[in-house]
């Protein structure tokens, strides 16, 4: 857990999560051409109109208008990669909207989306894994390519000045919740993660930028 952020953390917090789901719309949109399964498919379109939905509800709030891609982004193509990445973003989310919720109470609902757009992916990441096999060697390869390149993200995310007093802190509460995730879904098998070795990948990796990402 974390301290609660003081009301001056408000905006920065909102502005960011609007980026985030203006990201997360991007990224649905893109997973769905893919091949991906058919209930996994029928989720997305429903996952795509709920971040619509909280899109407008934080463009409203801000009063401003975020801009769409012009192409959608690249993804991953094969099924057992995708998953694990929209299950990463999806749990780092679920994140910002926990932090966002302790501000605005009203904002509970996004909340309550975001633990069941968690809770999808990773029941759909349990069942990659269970299969072992190379589909499931191929997703906890790229978990650890993922959670290598997540610290950059997580920096992006807590850029804000207001942040500045508590994003050592935040930092370190969200990789490691990210990492807690990973291990329960058997992405990282816990006696094989070195924790020395992801904080100073932490504080050193500098990466190439995630594939949601490229729209700075």
């Amino acid at each position: 857990m974390t301290s609660p952020l003081p009301s001056s953390c408000e905006q920065a917090i909102l502005e960011q999560f609007l980026k985030a789901e203006a990201m997360a719309l991007w990224a649905v949109r893109s997973a769905q051409v893919q091949n991906v399964p058919p209930g996994v498919l029928q989720f997305l379109r429903r996952h795509e109109e709920e971040e619509a939905a909280h899109l407008k509800q934080f463009e409203l709030l801000l009063g401003t208008n975020s801009h769409g891609k012009p192409t959608l982004p690249r993804v991953p193509s094969q099924w057992n990669v995708l998953a694990v990445h929209l299950f990463g973003y999806e749990t780092l989310g679920l994140e910002f909207a926990r932090l966002l919720v302790n501000l605005r109470p009203d904002l509970t609902s996004v909340m309550e989306d975001e633990e069941v757009h968690v809770r999808f992916f990773e029941h759909e990441v349990r069942s990659i894994v269970a299969l072992d096999g190379s589909a499931a060697e191929g997703a906890r390869r790229a978990a650890v390519a993922w959670r290598r390149r997540l610290p950059r993200t997580v920096n992006r995310y807590l850029h804000d000045e207001s942040l500045a007093p508590f994003r050592d802190e935040l930092r370190r509460h969200i990789l490691e919740v990210v990492d807690e995730r990973f291990q329960m879904v058997g992405l990282l098998a816990r006696p094989q993660v070195d924790r020395v070795t992801l904080l100073k990948t932490d504080i050193m990796e500098e990466g190439v930028t995630p594939v949601f990402e490229s729209h700075d």
